[in-house]
Protein backbone atom coordinates (compact mmCIF):
# COMPACT_ATOMS: atom_id res chain seq x y z
CA UNK A 1 0.00 0.00 0.00
CA UNK A 2 1.42 3.26 -0.88
CA UNK A 3 2.69 5.48 2.49
CA UNK A 4 1.33 8.92 1.45
CA UNK A 5 3.85 11.64 3.46
CA UNK A 6 1.82 14.10 5.70
CA UNK A 7 2.95 17.91 4.99
CA UNK A 8 5.29 18.27 8.39
CA UNK A 9 8.00 16.52 9.62
CA UNK A 10 7.34 13.42 11.89
CA UNK A 11 9.41 15.59 14.52
CA UNK A 12 11.18 19.21 13.96
CA UNK A 13 14.05 19.49 16.48
CA UNK A 14 15.31 22.79 17.52
CA UNK A 15 18.62 24.04 16.72
CA UNK A 16 21.10 26.33 17.76
CA UNK A 17 21.99 29.58 15.83
CA UNK A 18 24.79 27.12 13.93
CA UNK A 19 22.34 24.64 13.02
CA UNK A 20 23.40 21.96 15.11
CA UNK A 21 20.41 19.56 16.37
CA UNK A 22 19.96 21.06 20.52
CA UNK A 23 17.52 17.81 20.89
CA UNK A 24 19.87 14.68 19.28
CA UNK A 25 21.36 12.30 21.05
CA UNK A 26 24.65 11.19 19.54
CA UNK A 27 24.51 8.69 16.92
CA UNK A 28 25.63 5.19 18.34
CA UNK A 29 28.19 3.44 16.63
CA UNK A 30 27.12 0.67 14.32
CA UNK A 31 27.40 -2.61 15.38
CA UNK A 32 30.36 -4.06 13.31
CA UNK A 33 27.88 -7.23 12.10
CA UNK A 34 25.69 -4.59 10.35
CA UNK A 35 28.81 -2.65 9.04
CA UNK A 36 29.71 -6.03 7.55
CA UNK A 37 25.97 -6.12 5.82
CA UNK A 38 25.78 -2.93 4.62
CA UNK A 39 29.41 -2.77 3.02
CA UNK A 40 27.75 -5.60 0.73
CA UNK A 41 24.50 -3.38 -0.09
CA UNK A 42 26.29 -0.30 -0.95
CA UNK A 43 28.94 -1.83 -2.91
CA UNK A 44 26.01 -2.74 -4.92
CA UNK A 45 24.50 0.66 -5.98
CA UNK A 46 24.34 0.88 -9.26
CA UNK A 47 26.60 4.31 -9.67
CA UNK A 48 25.86 17.00 -12.62
CA UNK A 49 25.60 16.32 -16.36
CA UNK A 50 29.08 18.53 -17.67
CA UNK A 51 28.76 21.73 -18.47
CA UNK A 52 26.69 21.95 -21.74
CA UNK A 53 25.21 18.48 -21.53
CA UNK A 54 22.24 17.92 -22.69
CA UNK A 55 19.70 16.24 -25.66
CA UNK A 56 20.30 17.91 -29.10
CA UNK A 57 23.48 19.47 -27.81
CA UNK A 58 25.45 21.01 -30.72
CA UNK A 59 27.29 18.73 -33.22
CA UNK A 60 30.68 17.69 -31.96
CA UNK A 61 33.88 18.84 -33.29
CA UNK A 62 35.72 15.55 -34.60
CA UNK A 63 36.82 13.22 -31.71
CA UNK A 64 40.54 12.06 -31.86
CA UNK A 65 41.38 8.78 -31.37
CA UNK A 66 42.21 7.27 -27.93
CA UNK A 67 46.15 6.51 -27.90
CA UNK A 68 46.98 3.22 -26.63
CA UNK A 69 49.01 3.30 -23.87
CA UNK A 70 50.13 -0.10 -22.63
CA UNK A 71 48.87 -3.60 -22.99
CA UNK A 72 48.49 -6.57 -20.61
CA UNK A 73 48.58 -10.02 -22.25
CA UNK A 74 47.37 -13.36 -20.67
CA UNK A 75 45.59 -11.44 -17.89
CA UNK A 76 43.55 -13.90 -16.65
CA UNK A 77 39.77 -14.07 -16.00
CA UNK A 78 39.21 -15.48 -19.43
CA UNK A 79 40.47 -12.56 -20.74
CA UNK A 80 43.49 -12.45 -23.93
CA UNK A 81 44.22 -9.21 -22.85
CA UNK A 82 43.89 -6.02 -21.68
CA UNK A 83 44.58 -2.55 -23.06
CA UNK A 84 44.89 1.09 -21.59
CA UNK A 85 43.82 3.47 -23.87
CA UNK A 86 43.69 7.51 -23.88
CA UNK A 87 41.39 9.77 -25.35
CA UNK A 88 42.90 13.23 -25.92
CA UNK A 89 39.80 14.75 -26.94
CA UNK A 90 39.43 18.24 -24.96
CA UNK A 91 36.89 18.44 -22.21
CA UNK A 92 37.58 15.32 -20.38
CA UNK A 93 38.45 16.06 -16.93
CA UNK A 94 39.84 13.66 -13.37
CA UNK A 95 37.39 13.28 -11.66
CA UNK A 96 37.18 13.85 -7.75
CA UNK A 97 37.93 10.55 -5.66
CA UNK A 98 37.36 10.51 -1.93
CA UNK A 99 40.52 11.69 -0.28
CA UNK A 100 40.84 8.40 1.91
CA UNK A 101 41.10 5.79 -1.10
CA UNK A 102 38.06 4.25 -0.69
CA UNK A 103 36.77 5.02 -4.26
CA UNK A 104 40.35 4.13 -5.56
CA UNK A 105 41.01 1.55 -8.52
CA UNK A 106 42.49 -1.33 -6.73
CA UNK A 107 43.83 -5.16 -7.48
CA UNK A 108 44.82 -5.62 -11.11
CA UNK A 109 42.58 -2.58 -12.09
CA UNK A 110 45.09 -0.22 -10.16
CA UNK A 111 47.64 -2.16 -12.25
CA UNK A 112 46.00 -1.71 -15.53
CA UNK A 113 45.65 2.12 -15.06
CA UNK A 114 48.64 2.45 -13.32
CA UNK A 115 47.65 4.33 -10.81
CA UNK A 116 44.43 4.18 -8.61
CA UNK A 117 42.44 7.26 -9.44
CA UNK A 118 43.34 7.41 -13.27
CA UNK A 119 41.60 10.20 -15.22
CA UNK A 120 38.25 9.53 -17.01
CA UNK A 121 39.93 10.48 -20.17
CA UNK A 122 41.20 6.86 -20.06
CA UNK A 123 39.36 3.69 -20.25
CA UNK A 124 40.58 -0.08 -20.42
CA UNK A 125 39.50 -2.23 -23.20
CA UNK A 126 39.21 -5.56 -22.69
CA UNK A 127 39.29 -8.70 -24.90
CA UNK A 128 37.96 -11.95 -24.16
CA UNK A 129 39.59 -15.47 -25.74
CA UNK A 130 38.50 -15.95 -29.19
CA UNK A 131 38.08 -12.13 -30.25
CA UNK A 132 40.43 -13.01 -33.28
CA UNK A 133 39.52 -16.40 -33.48
CA UNK A 134 36.05 -16.28 -32.95
CA UNK A 135 32.52 -16.24 -35.73
CA UNK A 136 32.00 -13.72 -38.02
CA UNK A 137 28.74 -12.16 -36.40
CA UNK A 138 28.52 -9.23 -34.73
CA UNK A 139 30.99 -8.47 -31.83
CA UNK A 140 29.65 -7.82 -28.53
CA UNK A 141 30.76 -4.81 -25.96
CA UNK A 142 29.53 -5.55 -22.79
CA UNK A 143 29.39 -2.24 -20.20
CA UNK A 144 29.61 -2.99 -15.97
CA UNK A 145 27.88 -0.64 -13.44
CA UNK A 146 28.91 0.90 -10.32
CA UNK A 147 31.64 -0.04 -7.70
CA UNK A 148 32.36 -3.17 -10.08
CA UNK A 149 34.86 -4.41 -12.72
CA UNK A 150 34.76 -5.88 -15.85
CA UNK A 151 36.38 -8.68 -14.41
CA UNK A 152 34.00 -9.36 -11.19
CA UNK A 153 30.56 -8.07 -13.21
CA UNK A 154 31.72 -10.73 -16.69
CA UNK A 155 34.28 -12.71 -16.10
CA UNK A 156 34.54 -13.90 -12.19
CA UNK A 157 32.01 -13.11 -10.60
CA UNK A 158 33.13 -14.72 -7.34
CA UNK A 159 35.94 -12.16 -7.14
CA UNK A 160 35.28 -9.95 -4.68
CA UNK A 161 32.54 -12.59 -2.59
CA UNK A 162 30.05 -10.80 -3.99
CA UNK A 163 27.85 -12.02 -6.60
CA UNK A 164 24.40 -12.36 -4.97
CA UNK A 165 24.37 -15.68 -4.35
CA UNK A 166 26.08 -17.96 -1.44
CA UNK A 167 28.17 -19.64 -3.84
CA UNK A 168 29.49 -17.71 -6.72
CA UNK A 169 30.98 -18.61 -10.04
CA UNK A 170 34.51 -18.40 -11.30
CA UNK A 171 33.19 -17.15 -14.88
CA UNK A 172 30.65 -15.40 -16.24
CA UNK A 173 28.68 -13.65 -19.38
CA UNK A 174 32.23 -12.80 -21.26
CA UNK A 175 33.13 -16.76 -21.46
CA UNK A 176 29.57 -17.41 -22.14
CA UNK A 177 28.94 -15.43 -24.94
CA UNK A 178 32.64 -16.55 -25.94
CA UNK A 179 31.63 -20.05 -26.09
CA UNK A 180 28.93 -19.35 -28.34
CA UNK A 181 31.60 -18.39 -30.83
CA UNK A 182 30.63 -14.81 -30.52
CA UNK A 183 34.00 -12.03 -30.74
CA UNK A 184 32.95 -10.41 -26.62
CA UNK A 185 34.86 -7.29 -25.63
CA UNK A 186 34.68 -5.45 -22.43
CA UNK A 187 35.22 -1.68 -21.15
CA UNK A 188 36.30 -0.84 -18.16
CA UNK A 189 36.25 2.97 -16.38
CA UNK A 190 38.59 4.92 -14.57
CA UNK A 191 35.87 5.95 -11.79
CA UNK A 192 33.96 3.58 -10.21
CA UNK A 193 31.14 6.30 -9.39
CA UNK A 194 31.49 8.55 -12.68
CA UNK A 195 30.05 10.89 -14.56
CA UNK A 196 28.02 8.66 -16.90
CA UNK A 197 28.86 11.28 -19.56
CA UNK A 198 32.06 10.98 -19.64
CA UNK A 199 31.85 6.83 -19.29
CA UNK A 200 29.08 6.90 -22.41
CA UNK A 201 32.13 8.70 -24.54
CA UNK A 202 33.96 6.01 -23.59
CA UNK A 203 31.81 4.05 -24.92
CA UNK A 204 31.74 5.06 -27.87
CA UNK A 205 35.34 5.15 -27.81
CA UNK A 206 35.64 1.20 -27.03
CA UNK A 207 32.81 0.61 -29.97
CA UNK A 208 35.06 2.34 -32.46
CA UNK A 209 38.01 0.23 -31.55
CA UNK A 210 36.41 -2.36 -32.27
CA UNK A 211 34.97 -1.46 -35.51
CA UNK A 212 38.06 -0.91 -36.46
CA UNK A 213 40.16 -3.94 -35.75
CA UNK A 214 37.08 -5.83 -36.82
CA UNK A 215 36.04 -4.69 -39.73
CA UNK A 216 32.57 -4.64 -38.67
CA UNK A 217 29.79 -1.46 -39.01
CA UNK A 218 28.24 -2.69 -35.87
CA UNK A 219 28.85 -3.95 -32.51
CA UNK A 220 26.01 -5.37 -29.95
CA UNK A 221 26.18 -3.54 -26.60
CA UNK A 222 25.17 -5.77 -22.87
CA UNK A 223 24.76 -2.85 -20.22
CA UNK A 224 24.27 -4.04 -16.69
CA UNK A 225 23.12 -1.82 -13.77
CA UNK A 226 24.60 2.04 -14.09
CA UNK A 227 26.58 1.35 -17.23
CA UNK A 228 23.49 0.73 -18.95
CA UNK A 229 22.73 4.95 -18.46
CA UNK A 230 25.93 5.54 -20.12
CA UNK A 231 25.45 3.13 -23.14
CA UNK A 232 22.02 4.97 -23.68
CA UNK A 233 23.35 8.20 -23.18
CA UNK A 234 25.68 6.99 -25.95
CA UNK A 235 23.64 5.91 -28.31
CA UNK A 236 20.79 9.09 -27.49
CA UNK A 237 23.68 11.43 -28.25
CA UNK A 238 22.92 12.96 -24.55
CA UNK A 239 26.65 14.64 -24.34
CA UNK A 240 28.61 17.40 -23.63
CA UNK A 241 28.97 19.65 -26.44
CA UNK A 242 32.97 18.75 -27.09
CA UNK A 243 31.51 14.85 -27.06
CA UNK A 244 31.32 11.71 -29.60
CA UNK A 245 27.14 11.68 -30.97
CA UNK A 246 26.17 8.28 -32.03
CA UNK A 247 27.81 6.70 -34.77
CA UNK A 248 25.36 4.48 -35.84
CA UNK A 249 27.40 2.05 -34.67
CA UNK A 250 24.85 -0.34 -32.38
CA UNK A 251 23.25 -2.98 -33.98
CA UNK A 252 21.36 -4.25 -30.66
CA UNK A 253 21.10 -2.87 -27.07
CA UNK A 254 20.75 -5.33 -24.23
CA UNK A 255 19.88 -4.15 -20.80
CA UNK A 256 20.50 -5.88 -17.38
CA UNK A 257 18.33 -4.35 -14.22
CA UNK A 258 19.41 -0.88 -15.81
CA UNK A 259 17.13 1.99 -14.12
CA UNK A 260 15.49 3.01 -17.33
CA UNK A 261 13.18 4.36 -14.98
CA UNK A 262 15.83 6.13 -12.31
CA UNK A 263 15.76 4.95 -8.43
CA UNK A 264 15.46 7.00 -5.17
CA UNK A 265 17.39 4.07 -3.40
CA UNK A 266 19.89 6.49 -1.73
CA UNK A 267 17.37 8.62 -0.24
CA UNK A 268 14.68 6.30 0.40
CA UNK A 269 17.31 4.56 2.53
CA UNK A 270 19.13 7.15 3.46
CA UNK A 271 20.25 6.72 7.30
CA UNK A 272 22.23 3.11 6.28
CA UNK A 273 23.81 4.72 4.31
CA UNK A 274 25.13 6.95 6.32
CA UNK A 275 26.21 5.27 8.84
CA UNK A 276 28.35 2.65 6.57
CA UNK A 277 29.78 5.58 4.72
CA UNK A 278 30.15 8.35 7.05
CA UNK A 279 33.88 9.18 8.19
CA UNK A 280 33.08 10.34 11.52
CA UNK A 281 30.51 7.44 12.63
CA UNK A 282 33.21 4.72 10.91
CA UNK A 283 32.08 4.72 7.80
CA UNK A 284 34.20 3.37 4.60
CA UNK A 285 31.91 2.35 2.13
CA UNK A 286 32.40 3.84 -1.43
CA UNK A 287 28.33 5.14 -1.65
CA UNK A 288 27.16 8.25 -1.80
CA UNK A 289 24.61 10.61 1.22
CA UNK A 290 21.70 12.20 0.94
CA UNK A 291 23.44 14.14 3.73
CA UNK A 292 25.26 17.15 4.33
CA UNK A 293 25.68 17.23 7.79
CA UNK A 294 25.44 14.38 10.41
CA UNK A 295 25.78 13.78 14.19
CA UNK A 296 28.49 11.09 14.96
CA UNK A 297 29.42 10.36 18.84
CA UNK A 298 27.85 13.71 19.96
CA UNK A 299 29.44 15.90 17.35
CA UNK A 300 27.54 17.48 14.14
CA UNK A 301 30.12 17.02 11.19
CA UNK A 302 30.18 17.58 7.72
CA UNK A 303 31.78 15.28 4.66
CA UNK A 304 31.35 17.70 1.43
CA UNK A 305 32.54 14.84 -1.20
CA UNK A 306 30.02 12.48 0.48
CA UNK A 307 27.14 13.92 -0.70
CA UNK A 308 24.96 13.18 -4.00
CA UNK A 309 25.13 16.79 -4.62
CA UNK A 310 27.69 18.80 -5.49
CA UNK A 311 29.17 20.99 -2.33
CA UNK A 312 31.78 23.04 -1.66
CA UNK A 313 33.50 22.42 -4.61
CA UNK A 314 33.14 18.75 -3.80
CA UNK A 315 31.66 16.34 -6.16
CA UNK A 316 32.93 12.34 -5.86
CA UNK A 317 29.58 10.50 -6.96
CA UNK A 318 27.94 12.41 -9.84
CA UNK A 319 27.16 9.21 -11.95
CA UNK A 320 24.90 8.04 -8.77
CA UNK A 321 23.47 11.87 -9.08
CA UNK A 322 22.17 11.10 -12.67
CA UNK A 323 20.02 8.09 -11.96
CA UNK A 324 17.87 9.68 -9.60
CA UNK A 325 14.43 9.21 -10.20
CA UNK A 326 11.39 10.36 -7.43
CA UNK A 327 9.29 6.54 -6.64
CA UNK A 328 7.67 8.18 -4.05
CA UNK A 329 4.46 9.20 -5.55
CA UNK A 330 4.17 5.22 -6.56
CA UNK A 331 5.84 3.87 -3.53
CA UNK A 332 5.68 5.59 -0.85
CA UNK A 333 8.50 6.45 1.54
CA UNK A 334 9.70 3.87 4.57
CA UNK A 335 8.40 5.72 7.58
CA UNK A 336 10.52 3.47 9.80
CA UNK A 337 13.29 5.29 8.83
CA UNK A 338 15.35 7.22 11.50
CA UNK A 339 15.02 11.00 10.14
CA UNK A 340 12.92 9.61 6.99
CA UNK A 341 11.03 12.55 6.09
CA UNK A 342 14.38 15.07 6.19
CA UNK A 343 16.21 12.64 4.06
CA UNK A 344 13.91 12.56 1.00
CA UNK A 345 12.13 15.72 0.70
CA UNK A 346 15.20 18.10 2.16
CA UNK A 347 15.62 19.81 5.95
CA UNK A 348 16.90 19.40 9.42
CA UNK A 349 16.22 15.98 10.90
CA UNK A 350 17.33 15.03 14.78
CA UNK A 351 20.64 13.40 13.23
CA UNK A 352 20.64 14.84 9.39
CA UNK A 353 20.75 17.80 7.31
CA UNK A 354 19.98 17.80 3.54
CA UNK A 355 18.51 19.45 0.37
CA UNK A 356 16.24 16.17 -0.31
CA UNK A 357 15.67 14.29 -3.43
CA UNK A 358 14.02 16.79 -5.91
CA UNK A 359 17.53 19.07 -5.29
CA UNK A 360 19.69 16.39 -6.73
CA UNK A 361 17.24 15.69 -9.78
CA UNK A 362 17.15 18.99 -10.43
CA UNK A 363 20.87 19.48 -10.03
CA UNK A 364 21.56 16.98 -13.09
CA UNK A 365 19.26 13.40 -12.87
CA UNK A 366 19.81 12.14 -16.89
CA UNK A 367 16.51 9.74 -16.64
CA UNK A 368 14.49 12.13 -18.07
CA UNK A 369 16.69 13.83 -20.55
CA UNK A 370 17.77 10.30 -22.01
CA UNK A 371 13.67 9.58 -21.83
CA UNK A 372 12.93 12.68 -23.63
CA UNK A 373 16.02 12.20 -26.54
CA UNK A 374 15.06 8.79 -27.14
CA UNK A 375 16.94 5.41 -28.43
CA UNK A 376 17.09 6.04 -32.15
CA UNK A 377 14.39 3.11 -33.86
CA UNK A 378 17.31 1.77 -35.68
CA UNK A 379 18.79 -0.10 -31.99
CA UNK A 380 16.26 -2.86 -31.13
CA UNK A 381 16.45 -2.80 -27.33
CA UNK A 382 15.97 -5.94 -25.05
CA UNK A 383 15.18 -5.01 -21.12
CA UNK A 384 15.89 -7.55 -18.65
CA UNK A 385 14.64 -7.67 -14.78
CA UNK A 386 15.25 -9.52 -12.09
CA UNK A 387 12.23 -10.00 -9.42
CA UNK A 388 13.84 -11.27 -6.26
CA UNK A 389 14.72 -8.77 -3.83
CA UNK A 390 16.79 -11.36 -1.88
CA UNK A 391 20.26 -9.94 -2.27
CA UNK A 392 22.64 -11.82 0.69
CA UNK A 393 23.70 -9.41 3.70
CA UNK A 394 21.74 -6.55 1.75
CA UNK A 395 18.71 -3.88 3.20
CA UNK A 396 16.93 -4.98 -0.23
CA UNK A 397 14.72 -2.45 -1.92
CA UNK A 398 11.02 -3.71 -0.52
CA UNK A 399 8.75 -0.95 -1.03
CA UNK A 400 7.27 -2.53 -4.28
CA UNK A 401 8.58 -5.10 -6.59
CA UNK A 402 12.37 -5.02 -7.00
CA UNK A 403 15.47 -6.85 -7.74
CA UNK A 404 16.74 -5.93 -4.46
CA UNK A 405 17.90 -2.38 -5.71
CA UNK A 406 16.20 -1.40 -8.94
CA UNK A 407 12.45 -1.56 -9.11
CA UNK A 408 10.86 -4.08 -11.58
CA UNK A 409 8.95 -1.27 -12.98
CA UNK A 410 12.17 0.65 -13.47
CA UNK A 411 14.16 -1.96 -15.26
CA UNK A 412 11.50 -2.42 -17.60
CA UNK A 413 10.36 1.07 -18.47
CA UNK A 414 10.60 1.42 -21.80
CA UNK A 415 9.55 5.13 -22.08
CA UNK A 416 11.77 6.82 -24.62
CA UNK A 417 12.63 3.20 -26.48
CA UNK A 418 11.39 3.62 -30.31
CA UNK A 419 12.20 -0.02 -30.96
CA UNK A 420 11.74 -2.50 -27.77
CA UNK A 421 13.07 -6.01 -28.98
CA UNK A 422 11.86 -8.15 -26.10
CA UNK A 423 11.36 -7.56 -22.40
CA UNK A 424 11.37 -10.60 -19.59
CA UNK A 425 11.27 -10.52 -15.94
CA UNK A 426 13.03 -13.34 -14.55
CA UNK A 427 11.50 -13.04 -11.04
CA UNK A 428 13.88 -15.86 -9.32
CA UNK A 429 16.73 -13.50 -9.99
CA UNK A 430 18.33 -10.56 -8.03
CA UNK A 431 20.22 -7.41 -9.54
CA UNK A 432 23.63 -9.07 -8.81
CA UNK A 433 22.58 -12.55 -10.27
CA UNK A 434 21.06 -10.68 -13.71
CA UNK A 435 25.10 -10.47 -15.08
CA UNK A 436 25.73 -14.14 -14.25
CA UNK A 437 22.75 -16.95 -13.94
CA UNK A 438 22.44 -19.21 -16.39
CA UNK A 439 18.73 -18.25 -17.37
CA UNK A 440 20.19 -14.31 -17.06
CA UNK A 441 23.25 -16.02 -19.88
CA UNK A 442 20.44 -17.44 -21.80
CA UNK A 443 18.29 -14.62 -22.44
CA UNK A 444 20.88 -12.66 -23.62
CA UNK A 445 22.37 -14.97 -26.48
CA UNK A 446 19.12 -15.82 -27.73
CA UNK A 447 18.73 -11.66 -27.97
CA UNK A 448 21.48 -11.53 -29.75
CA UNK A 449 20.68 -14.44 -32.12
Amino acid sequence: MRRTPTTTPAHTPTTSPTGTPTNSTPAGRTPAGLCALLLTLTALLLGVPAAGAASGAPAAVAAAPPVLEATFPAPGNGWAKVERYLDPTPGFRAEQFPADGRGDQEGARRTYFGTGEPSSARFLLYSATGWDTGGTGTPVLLVHGANDSADRAWANPGESGSCGASSCPSTGLAQYLAGTGRRVFAVGFAHKQGDNLLQAQAVGDALALIRARLGVPRVDVVAWSKGEVAARAYVSSVRPSWGRAYAGDVRRLVTLGGPNGGLDYVYAHGWDFDLVTWPACGGTANAPSPHLFMTCYGTYTAQPCLGVLPTGGSDCYPGQRQLLARWDATYGVDTTAQDWWTTYYGGQGFYTSGQGIQAAVDAGSLIAPLQRAGIPASVPTYLLAGGSADIPGVLNENRGPSDGIVFTASALDTTGIATVGGTRLLTGLNHLELAWAPDAEAQVARWLD
